[in-house]
């Protein structure tokens, strides 16, 4: 009897240490997932408790601040004090993280085991360190990373000076464009090295007109050789120049749009508008907002050579191709291009072929040339997606930082966030103006008739959506979701109509970018 005991509780012992290392693997696992819960199973109970109890706190807050404050979530993650601080929280997280998982194992593994058991040990908790420490390690670069170019190129309020920037002071935490129907962003595009300003010629000169509700985007592009460029009448530049930046000859390139960022701040002086940290975009700003009759609000400069390090960033993007378009060659001086863009739809280009899809000149006009870049933008918008933003965020923000200008402040970036991802779903519109048709001439530009498309086309992308008619015997009406003031509609800067009708017979509304920049080959 006492034999067949003995035999019968041998095979038990010898299970035991199998079974206590299973348990072993289970709540090191598990307490990976929820950290503190295999300290609790290895009867480490406070330290356990007060590990696991600290993880879920730090979990519900996260979760319900984003949920229920996305806004103020946004812009905490947006300020680079913020980002620093939870690049250090992110890695000393890591290495407390990383420690509990060992702390776990060892204290829960049996004292004798197999070399087999040791090995499978050894590497669970190796990998599991590494799913943990990766993300968090990733997190951390991001932090530093994005902090890094949120200060180099986004200024706080506080920190800027600018004689056009008005003050960003949300009066609605939840919708910070609250009473202001509109915001027109100025897009300009320089020949300079690495964001420098010395010598900047910006060929590309773009008004991005955003309705603040919908996202409905206008793109209005001016030709580079735009002469008489006129400027506010209480404006110091109105006095220096009363007939807009010209010396009599509208041909003189020397005073043409695109000269006037560093030509008038040469010839007016740097301190003509007062303090600012940028007078030749503060000029332009006053500038194009007086001859598109719109409030320009910001600015964004960014050089050639950032345009195509961003596409980069970005992984390229896709663009239909209607005509062949030159790499390199120059029309003046007869050299041939390199070769040509072939003609095709979703034609994917990286930053280099991007950048002379945008401003390949050989055998072309302007006003192709701008349709392109309209384009480009578009492109861009569509690449820009949450897929694309998180997976290269690093690339992106690392090129961002050191090649764009702007006066976009801090404080506004959230609201800004929020309204790129209603111009991604919205609807777009350009209006481009072209030298001889439609009664523009670039050398002598009729800029009463200018403000009144633009009026036109800015109204086509603020019409809302209309709903459907009621059933029949329906007493109330279809209303608008969003009726305009009076006052709002009055200021070309924020006309939001929505009545629906049609613009004004001798005037040009613009066209719908999908549309334009769709494929249909010439």
């Amino acid at each position: 009897m006492s034999t067949f005991m003995t035999d019968d509780r041998q095979p038990r012992r010898a299970a035991e240490p199998h079974d206590d290392f299973r348990r072993s693997v289970m709540f090191t696992v598990l307490g990976t997932l929820l950290p503190g819960l295999g300290l609790i199973a290895g009867k480490r109970k406070v330290l356990g408790t007060t590990i696991l109890a600290t993880f879920l706190l730090l979990v519900h807050i996260l979760v319900i601040g984003v949920l229920v404050n996305r806004r103020g979530a946004m812009a905490m993650v947006l300020n680079p004090d913020f980002l620093r601080g939870v690049g250090v929280v992110l890695g000393v997280g890591m290495v407390l993280w990383v420690g509990v998982i060992l702390i776990t194992h060892l204290g829960l593994r049996p004292r004798t085991l197999l070399p087999s058991q040791r090995a499978l040990g050894s590497a669970l908790v190796g990998g599991l360190a590494f799913l943990v420490a990766a993300p968090l390690a990733v997190g951390a670069v991001y932090s530093y990373s994005s902090a890094d170019s949120v200060s180099s190129v986004f200024k706080s309020q506080r920190d800027s000076t600018s004689a056009t920037k008005p003050d960003f002071t949300p009066h609605n935490e939840k919708n910070p464009w609250e009473g202001k129907p509109r915001v027109n962003v100025l897009l300009l595009g320089g020949d300079s090295n690495d964001g420098q300003r010395e010598g900047v010629r910006t060929d590309t000169v773009i008004v991005a007109s955003i309705d603040t509700v919908t996202g409905n985007t206008t793109l209005i592009s001016l030709p580079r050789n735009t002469a008489r460029m006129p400027f506010p009448k209480n404006s110091k530049l109105h006095e220096l120049y009363p007939n807009g930046f010209t010396n009599g000859d509208g041909n003189n390139q020397e005073y043409a749009l695109n000269a006037m960022y560093g030509n008038v701040p040469a010839e007016a002086g740097a301190d003509v508008l007062g303090k600012t940290d940028n007078v030749g975009a503060d000029v332009l700003k006053l500038s194009v907002g007086e001859a598109t009759g719109l409030k320009l609000d910001y600015y964004v400069l960014l050089d050639i050579e950032g345009f195509r390090r961003l596409i980069n960033a970005l992984g390229g993007i896709t663009v239909n191709i209607n005509q062949p378009v030159a790499v390199g060659g120059s029309t003046d001086k007869g050299i041939p291009p390199d070769r040509y863009l072939p003609v095709g739809p979703n034609q994917h280009l990286n930053g280099a072929d991007a950048m002379w899809f945008a401003r390949g000149r050989f055998g072309s006009d302007d006003f192709e040339r701008m349709g392109r870049q309209r384009c480009a933008i578009d492109a861009i918008i569509n690449q820009a997606n949450p897929q694309t933003m998180v997976s290269r965020y690093e690339a992106i923000a690392r090129e961002g930082k050191n090649l764009i200008i702007t006066d976009i402040p801090q404080e506004a970036l959230p609201a800004f966030v929020d309204l790129s991802l209603k111009v991604k779903d919205g609807k777009r519109r350009s209006l481009t103006f072209v030298s001889g048709k439609n009664g523009f001439v670039s050398s002598n530009p009729d800029f009463d008739r200018v403000r009144e498309r633009v009026k036109a086309a800015v109204g086509e992308t603020s019409k809302q959506e209309k709903k459907p008619a009621p059933p029949p015997g329906s007493s109330s009406a279809p209303q608008s979701p969003s009726s305009p003031s009076k006052e709002s509609s009055a200021d070309p800067s924020a006309s939001s109509s929505s009545s629906g009708g049609d613009a004004p017979a001798d005037t040009e509304s613009g066209e719908n970018t999908q549309d334009a920049c769709a494929y249909h080959p010439v």
